[in-house]
Order: structure tokens, then C-alpha cells, then sequence
């Protein structure tokens, strides 16, 4: 009997192409048996979350992001206390914000950068995690009454449940996070979408951006996982690009409504496209 899943765990943080709603389209096509859960693109970790995997590899090339994760495992209690010493105030926003431009960033604690990423990201605009292409969080000031900035509840039962099972975290490139995966395991990939138009290319949640090189790159990492034998799922926009690269597998056209766009009359329903390799 599986056991039930503790609905606090959960996304703490809002991340650019969040899968939370798209839920009851992705849920019901995972499988039933994984002997590893592997999330290449963790970003807000929606699916990984509803999943709750007893074991699992979880990686992004975003290594403050990675950090905040491993932060919430092993020090959690004293990042609660931290976050509750922030103040949602413009003056103190930038100041915040400015910190990765200054000499020393690099010789803040994990715990403070941690602090620092989670309060940006609940207290910027539209809880848009940006970076310029320095690798500095670029996203203004949100302005919110009453931003939810220390989740207590939901960040006890999240460490709880990294510590309580077999979870790995990596911060490097997605084809390297992927060479442990064995036949038996599942792979679900939620990469930087290729852009639906020029002005739509967000890429910027890590310097370097996802260009057509990378989506390649990667569809060449799933041709190579079905010759494993290994389960695949993968998101990404419904561009004729992808799907014309994908044209191999299976594709599943669905409707998704996004929300974070600087300009409020580019955001609602777009299509977007889950790709697989099974049955």
C-alpha cells in the first residue's frame, strides 16, 4: 500500500514555468513503478513534490537555487529565523538584492544565501527569479501588502521529507545529472522552453541561457535514455521546433494559463506540449 503524502510538502518558492497547475495533466502519466526519480530541471520542484519519491537525484545549474534546497534539508529551523528578520521594504529590497554585486558575496553563508534567494523571490516582482547574463538577480521590487516571505509549516514538512528519504542534490549540467540513471528509473524534464516568439525567450533564471543548440543537445539526451530502456517525460512550449524534434515520441498538446510576464495582456492560456517515450 502506498503511503499517503503529506499535502504540506510543497513548492516554496515560485519559479518561471511552475508546473502546479498543470498537475492532473502530468500526474496521471508518470508511472507507477520508478526505482529512481530523476529531475534534471528542478527549478520550483512542483512534480517532484507531488511525487514525494523515496529516491530521487534532483539537480538545476542554478547553484543558489541547488543551495536553497540543501539549506531547507540541513538547517532549517535556523533558516526560519533568518527569513523572519527581513523587512518588506523597498530600501531594504535593494540593498538585499545588490548583494551579488558586491566584493565578499561569495563568502556569505549558505544559510544567508538561502535567506536571501527566498526573500527576493517572495517580495520581487511577480515572484520572477531573473539573472543578467553576470549571473546578478535583476528582478525590481514587488510592492506586495503582505508577502508570505517565512512559510514555516510548508518548510518544516518539506526538510522533513528530504531528510526522511534517499534524495540527492547536484547543481551542474543536465546531461552529467542524468549518467547515473539506470533502466527502471524515470526522468522527468522540465527545461527552459523554447520560445513561443522573440519577446516570450525567457531564459534568464541562470546566466547563459537555453538556446536551440541546448534544446538538441537535449533531445539527443532523451534518444539516448529510450535506448536505456528509460522512462521519459518531458514539458516545453508547442513550438513547431520542438514539436518537429520530438516527432519520435509520443506528444500530448495541453492548455496551460501563464502568469508571469511583465506585461499582464501577454499572460493566460498558451499550449504547451508533454513529450514521452512510453505507454
Amino acid at each position: 500500500m502506498a503511503k499517503a503524502k503529506n499535502k504540506l510538502v510543497m513548492p516554496f518558492l515560485k519559479w518561471v514555468g511552475g508546473k502546479r497547475q498543470l498537475m492532473n495533466d502530468i500526474q496521471p502519466l508518470i508511472p507507477s513503478n520508478i526505482s529512481t526519480y530523476y529531475e534534471p530541471f528542478i527549478g520550483g520542484g512542483a512534480v517532484f513534490f507531488n511525487q514525494q519519491p523515496k529516491k530521487a537525484v534532483i539537480n538545476d545549474y542554478n547553484a543558489e537555487l541547488i543551495n536553497v534546497y540543501e539549506v531547507v534539508r540541513d538547517n532549517v529551523e535556523e533558516l526560519i529565523e533568518d527569513l523572519a528578520t527581513h523587512k518588506n521594504d523597498s530600501e531594504y529590497f535593494y540593498s538585499i538584492r545588490s548583494q551579488d554585486r558586491e566584493e565578499g558575496f561569495d563568502n556569505l553563508s549558505a544559510l544567508k544565501r538561502a535567506s536571501r534567494v527566498i526573500y527576493l523571490n517572495k517580495t520581487c516582482f511577480n515572484g520572477l527569479y531573473r539573472v543578467n547574463s553576470s549571473g546578478e538577480f535583476n528582478t525590481p521590487f514587488g510592492n506586495y501588502k503582505n508577502p508570505n516571505i517565512v512559510n514555516k509549516p510548508v518548510l518544516i514538512a518539506v526538510s522533513k521529507y528530504l531528510n526522511n528519504n534517499n534524495i540527492s542534490f547536484l547543481s551542474c549540467d543536465f546531461e552529467d545529472a542524468l549518467k547515473g540513471a539506470r533502466r527502471g528509473a524515470f526522468v522527468y524534464l522540465d527545461p527552459p522552453y523554447d520560445p513561443v516568439s522573440k519577446s516570450s525567450n525567457f531564459t534568464g533564471y541562470v546566466e547563459g541561457g537555453f538556446g536551440v543548440d541546448q534544446q538538441e543537445r537535449l533531445r539527443d539526451v532523451c534518444i539516448k535514455l529510450d535506448q536505456k530502456g528509460i522512462k521519459f517525460l518531458l514539458s516545453n512550449s508547442a513550438t513547431s521546433f520542438i514539436k518537429d524534434l520530438y516527432k519520435d515520441f509520443e506528444i500530448i498538446e495541453i492548455g496551460a494559463k501563464r502568469h508571469i510576464n511583465s506585461i499582464a495582456s501577454k499572460r493566460g492560456e498558451v499550449t504547451e506540449v508533454l513529450v514521452r517515450n512510453y505507454e
